[in-house]
């Protein structure tokens, strides 16, 4: 789909969605739609079920931080149209104590894209059958992707002093250790270790 298309697009979800659409823009070929946050659902229930939009695919949900703004996130679904071949982006901002509304009943789908931005960013999703960690340990303290998370309290794990059973050593390999390496190949077969 064309810029002039994507701008038509997006002007006809802005109007049909007065209050819950505030803006658009088109880059990169593709069509950004600012949305209020707790009219979330709303927007996206109306471009799965519009015949003129068929966005009936949930691509991700994550979230971008900005901590110099008062919201601070940007909270980001990613949609696609098979119907239309195109894409779609919704941004809502949101701070750290908003609470985005879950778009499970829409997309179940989305389900563990709202945990792993709940994990990572700290967004909170409101409806949420399960909203717990998902890549980082049950007890982690923090959220790792905030750009105010501490880089230095991250471990490489349970290392030992020199001397100690079981020491492992962080850093590069020892010389005179012998490294495996396994160079591949790829021919009419498809793709095979070489040598074989």
């Amino acid at each position: 789909m064309d810029d002039g298309k994507l701008d038509a697009l997006g002007q006809t979800i802005v109007s049909a969605l007065p209050g819950a659409a505030t803006a658009h823009s088109v880059a990169f070929n593709q069509l950004t739609v600012d949305v209020e946050v707790g009219k979330i659902v709303e927007v996206v229930t109306f471009l799965r079920d519009d015949p003129n939009c068929r966005f009936v695919n949930i691509t991700d949900v994550t979230a971008v931080d900005y901590p110099g703004r008062e919201k601070r996130f940007d909270v980001v679904y990613h949609l696609l149209s098979p119907t239309l071949n195109a894409r779609i982006r919704l941004r809502a901002e949101a701070d750290e104590t908003t609470q985005v509304p879950s778009i499970i009943g829409v997309f179940p789908g989305a389900d563990w894209f709202e945990r792993e931005t709940y994990d990572l960013y700290g967004v909170i999703f409101a409806g949420h059958p399960d909203m717990r960690r998902l890549l980082t340990d049950y007890g982690f303290d923090g959220h790792p992707l905030r750009k105010d998370f501490p880089a230095h309290r991250l471990r490489r794990g349970p290392l030992r002093r020199p001397g100690e059973a079981g020491a492992v050593r962080a850093g590069p390999a020892q010389p005179g250790i012998p490294q495996v390496r396994f160079p591949l190949a790829v021919g009419r077969r498809g793709l095979s270790a070489a040598g074989r």
